[in-house]
C-alpha cells in the first residue's frame, strides 16, 4: 500500500534521477565529526568502555549543534565502535559488533532512495501512531516544543532542518518502543541526512513551501494531542509522501 502510494507521486523518482547529480557529496558536518571521534577511539584518547562527552560538549567542542553529533554518535553506532545506554550517554563499544546496515546505500541512486523512503514510511508511520495510543502530557509538551521552535527557525529565515529532525525524534521517542529508536537512529543517519543535504544545498526554499511541510506537522501533532492513532498515520504517511514530492524541488539547483 505504501509502495502504490509513493509511485502516485507523480515522476518523482524520474526526477530524482536527472537532479541528485547537483548534491554536493563532499564529507557531512556529521561524516567530519564521527571521523574524528573515530580517530580518537583508535589512538586510545577513548578507551573501551570509556564515556563519551555528552552530546553538548562535542557539539562545542566541533562547533555545530546537536542533531549534528547524534548523527555521528549514529555512524559510529552502527559501526560497532560506540554504545549507547539510556539515560546514561555514549560509551566505547568493547564488542566492535555491528549492527544492521545497508551495505550498497547510495544518495545518488534514485531507486535506492525511493526503497529507503518507503521504509521509512512504514517505520514512522507505525511509530507515529504509537505515539498517539502511548503518549502522555510530557510528550505532548515536548512534541509542541519541537514544532514551536521549528517554526521559530522558519520565522528567522532559517531552513529549520536540526528542529524537524528533533520533533519527529520526539514522536518516536513518545512511541515508548526502542526497536522504532533504534531503527529511527539508523534512518536519520541514512535517509534524513540524505534530506538534509538536499535542502542546505540549495537557494529554493521559498516560503510557501516551508509552511506546506509546517501543515503537515501540525496534522501529525495534532492527531497524537487527540490521541487518535489511524489520523497520525494517515498524517505521517501524507508527510512523507509529501517530501517525496518535494526532493526534487530541494535538489534543484
Amino acid at each position: 500500500m505504501l509502495g502504490n502510494a509513493l509511485r502516485a507521486c507523480s515522476g518523482w523518482g524520474d526526477v530524482l534521477m536527472a537532479s541528485t547529480k547537483l548534491i554536493n557529496r563532499g564529507p557531512s558536518l556529521a561524516d567530519s565529526v564521527s571521523d574524528s571521534i573515530r580517530i580518537e577511539i583508535t589512538n586510545g584518547t577513548y578507551a573501551i568502555g570509556d564515556k563519551l562527552p555528552t552530546e553538548k560538549s562535542l557539539a562545542d567542542t566541533y562547533g555545530v549543534s546537536r542533531p549534528i553529533v547524534r548523527e555521528a554518535i549514529n555512524s559510529l553506532k552502527r559501526d560497532g565502535l560506540v554504545v549507547t545506554r539510556q539515560g546514561l550517554g555514549a560509551f566505547v563499544s568493547e564488542t566492535r559488533e555491528q549492527n544492521f546496515r545497508f551495505t550498497s546505500f547510495d544518495v545518488n541512486d534514485a531507486l535506492d532512495i525511493r526503497n529507503v523512503i518507503e521504509l521509512l514510511m512504514a517505520v514512522e508511520a507505525a511509530a507515529t501512531a504509537r505515539a498517539a495510543e502511548r503518549r502522555t502530557e510530557e510528550d505532548i509538551q515536548k512534541i509542541e516544543g519541537r514544532f514551536n521552535a521549528m517554526q521559530t527557525a522558519i520565522d528567522q529565515g532559517q531552513s529549520g532542518v536540526d528542529e524537524d529532525m528533533e520533533f519527529h525524534r520526539a514522536i518516536v521517542e513518545a512511541a515508548r518502543n526502542p526497536y522504532f529508536r533504534d531503527m529511527s537512529d539508523f534512518l536519520d543517519a541514512n535517509v534524513r541526512n540524505f534530506i538534509r543535504k538536499a535542502r542546505e544545498n540549495t537557494a529554493r526554499l521559498k516560503s510557501g513551501l516551508v509552511q506546506e511541510v509546517q501543515g503537515e506537522h501540525r496534522s501529525i501533532l495534532d492527531a497524537i494531542k487527540s490521541a487518535d492513532p489511524l489520523a497520525a498515520r494517515k498524517a505521517a504517511e501524507a508527510h512523507l509522501i509529501g517530501a517525496a514530492k518535494r526532493l526534487a524541488l530541494y535538489i534543484e539547483p
